[in-house]
C-alpha cells in the first residue's frame, strides 16, 4: 500500500478531492496509523469520469465482498454509491461524496488547508472540521481519536496566539 502513488494519482489525473480520516489526522500530528486513504471527491460529471477511470485502472473492487463476483468500476457506481469502501493494487481507499459533520466536496474544500507530502500538494481538512467530522461519524475509533484531535487543536491556537503576541510586540 502506498499513499503516495495513491495521492500522486488522484492528483495527476486531476481528479477534485479532499483528504479525510486518518491520513487527514496524520498530517494535522496525529500518531494514529491508518491502514486507508479517506477523500471526499466532487461530484461533478467530468471529475466522476476522471476518478472512475483512474479506480478502474487501479482495478477496485468493493472491500470485504468475497473476490470474483461482478463488479464494474464505472462512474455510475459513483454516482449512485455516496461511500465506497475499495481495494485497489495500490492500497485501500475509501471515497465518499460527502462528509458526516461537514457535508460535500464543495464544503470540505471551504474547510480544507493545503499540504504537502510525498512530492505532492493536496487539500485536507482542517482540524475543527476534522474533529467535527470525527464525531458525527460517531464510531468507536473515531471518538476514541477525538482527544488526541482536539490537544493539536488547542496547540495549534496557542502557537498563533504566540506568534500574534510576539508580531505585536515588535510592531
Amino acid at each position: 500500500m502506498s499513499f503516495a502513488s495513491m495521492l500522486q494519482g488522484l492528483t495527476a489525473a486531476r481528479v477534485r478531492f479532499v483528504v479525510v480520516g486518518g491520513v487527514a489526522a496524520a498530517a494535522h500530528g496525529s500518531a494514529l496509523v491508518t491502514n486507508d486513504l479517506d477523500v471526499c471527491y466532487d461530484v461533478a460529471p467530468d471529475n466522476i469520469g476522471r476518478l472512475a477511470t483512474l479506480l478502474a485502472e487501479w482495478e477496485a473492487y468493493p472491500r470485504g465482498i468475497e473476490q470474483g463476483l461482478p463488479f464494474f468500476m464505472d462512474e455510475r457506481q459513483l454516482r449512485t454509491t455516496p461511500l465506497m469502501t475499495l481495494t485497489t493494487r495500490e492500497g485501500d481507499l475509501d471515497v465518499l461524496d460527502r462528509v458526516a459533520g461537514v457535508g460535500g466536496y464543495e464544503k470540505a474544500l471551504e474547510q480544507s488547508v493545503e499540504f504537502e507530502a510525498f512530492d505532492v500538494r493536496f487539500p485536507t481538512l482542517d482540524l475543527p472540521a476534522l474533529i467535527r467530522a470525527k464525531r458525527a461519524a460517531g464510531r468507536p475509533k473515531d471518538l476514541a481519536q477525538l482527544p488526541e484531535l482536539e490537544a493539536l487543536a488547542a496547540l495549534n491556537r496557542k502557537a498563533r496566539r504566540e506568534a500574534v503576541r510576539a508580531s505585536t510586540s515588535r510592531a
